[in-house]
């Protein structure tokens, strides 16, 4: 799902680094000294995850977890994905430096989802965390192919969100385990996300 460098034009690339580098900073502020290694963490698990591939056709995909980044963290998701994909672009080359506002955001938006689905007061804890990680998934694969069909960049574009739906689906399997083992070793890992932090607020 990364965008490389050169599909977009550089002012749209430019324009979307400008408004990614302003979440990064609101999802930034406010930290307290004991977030630091938890987002560290996170971010180096992120980084990992990436590098394990699953082939699925003559295509391969790998987790992203940004999902669980949105239900662990919230609005801190953003500078841990701007990390994440700031070292996969620097050592893979996995998009590009000056595309990486626009794969923040794209990818921030599935964290974002996932955010607003586990704020959500009326739904079972199981069914938000599967669905934070189905849709941290597909949103960000939905927003890629329309980049890509808006760029009149390749075809195809509905085929590429069809093979992340079984990634999605894994992912949200996934969310559900890692919700259940947190929330019965460390559950304050989850009452701070649950606990309503407003945007620029610690978690």
């Amino acid at each position: 799902m990364h965008i490389a460098d050169g599909i977009l034009p550089v002012e749209v690339s430019i324009a979307a680094d400008a408004v990614a580098i302003g979440l990064v900073y609101i999802g930034g502020r406010k930290l307290e000294t004991e977030e630091i290694p938890r987002m560290g963490i996170f971010a180096a698990a992120l980084f990992i995850v990436s590098l394990i591939h699953f082939p699925i056709g003559a295509a391969s995909i790998h987790l992203g977890l940004y999902g669980l980044a949105g239900l662990l963290f919230g609005m801190r998701a953003f500078p841990i994905i701007f990390v994440d994909l700031l070292f996969q672009s620097l050592i893979f080359q996995h998009g590009g430096l000056l595309s990486i506002g626009i794969n923040t955001l794209t990818m921030g938006s599935g964290a974002l989802t996932a955010w607003a689905i586990w704020k959500l007061p009326a739904l079972n804890k199981q069914v938000k965390s599967f669905f934070c990680g189905l849709l941290g998934v597909l949103i960000p694969a939905v927003l890629v192919a329309i980049i890509f069909v808006l760029s009149h960049y390749g075809k195809g574009m509905g085929f590429i969100i069809s093979i992340y739906i079984p990634a999605a689906i894994i992912e949200g399997l996934i969310t559900v385990v890692i919700y259940n083992y947190f929330n019965k070793v460390k559950p304050e890992i989850i009452h701070g996300v649950e606990g309503g932090a407003k945007i620029g607020d610690s978690i």
